[in-house]
């Protein structure tokens, strides 16, 4: 069996590589994606200490230099990035992996854009990006593949906690206010909401504090919700593996301070995804809140049959409805 972990870890995790390293171990992976991995000391230490290869997908230039990585105790037998510049806002990393048997499985880290504040809350860039990854990937169809990582995105047919985010992002609103460099990384409203319309921002500061109003919000914004991304990568055949998993599980990721939507995802080629056994949302592992280590929570699927391990139940578990 080979357990593959996708994780976004916070502008780098610096200062908070012990709480990273903690939920990667408290699973077990044989594979990890890391989105954000802007410190390439902290990857570095990562893979000492969990005894994995790994590659980067470069060194940041600055905090906001989004970055990926790849950690792979399976043997890293090709690898290489693949920038777009014109076309995907952010590098995709590609790495091919070989398990025991001799199968090969190609990985493809990627980051889509925020962009909330664009029009349509940037639903059209994400899109772009979905298309060119899929151009990307169109090279290994018939092999076993995956594409990982935060997308930016809510799937069709999924909650969306709309207020439970506004709140979080009020809250980081003021934090930016007072302590900027404390909320870097983290989107607060004004990083949300377009400018022209930012004589709204008294109403979404009140919304929180109303169950009337919080209801009503949820109910428009999960309308209003960009899903055209994740559209097009199940259009085009690839398994979402934490829905097929878990039909009616919300499995939100993000916030991990209080979760509101899932954007993090695993999809699998079809090859793959009929060896997928188990998929799902890390909240904590090791005595570590995920709320801790960064303000998303990670994704892990297994692949294949399994083997003596860690069991992932132990590790995981649904977040109760806020």
């Amino acid at each position: 069996m080979t357990r593959i972990l996708s994780y976004n870890i916070l502008v780098g995790a610096t200062h908070r590589v012990n709480q990273v390293e903690h939920m990667i171990r408290s699973v077990d992976p044989d594979i990890v994606g890391l989105v954000e991995a802007t410190d390439p000391r902290v990857v570095e230490e990562l893979a000492r200490r969990l005894e994995m290869q790994f590659v980067m997908s470069g060194n940041a230039a600055h905090e906001r230099d989004w970055q990926l990585a790849l950690l792979s105790r399976l043997p890293i037998v090709d690898w290489q990035l693949h920038r777009g510049a014109d076309v995907l806002s952010r590098a995709v990393l590609e790495a091919t992996v070989q398990e025991p048997d001799g199968r090969r499985i190609t990985v493809f880290v990627t980051h889509h854009a925020a962009a909330f504040s664009e029009q349509r809350a940037g639903d059209h860039i994400r899109r772009r990006e979905a298309r060119e990854l899929l151009r990307l990937m169109a090279s290994k169809q018939g092999e076993a593949h995956l594409a990982m990582g935060d997308f930016n995105n809510i799937a069709p047919g999924d909650a969306f906690q709309a207020s439970a985010l506004l709140g979080y992002l009020v809250r980081m609103e003021q934090l930016h206010q007072r302590e900027p460099g404390a909320a870097v990384g983290h989107p607060y409203l004004d990083f949300v909401v377009p400018a022209s319309l930012r004589f709204f921002d008294p109403l979404l500061r009140a919304i929180p504090r109303s169950r009337l109003l919080r209801f009503l919000f949820d109910r428009a914004a999960s309308l209003y919700a960009p899903r055209g991304s994740i559209a097009l990568l199940r259009g085009a055949g690839y398994v979402d593996c934490f829905r097929a998993q878990n039909p009616g599980a919300k499995g939100f990721t993000c916030p991990a301070e209080v979760p509101a939507g899932r954007i993090d995802y695993i999809f699998a080629s079809p090859e793959l995804a009929a060896t997928l056994s188990a998929c799902s949302v890390v909240t904590g592992g090791d005595g570590i809140n995920g709320a801790d280590a960064s303000d998303h929570l990670p994704v892990v699927a297994d692949f294949g049959l399994p083997v003596e391990r860690a069991p992932l139940i132990e590790h995981t578990a649904e977040f109760a409805s806020l």
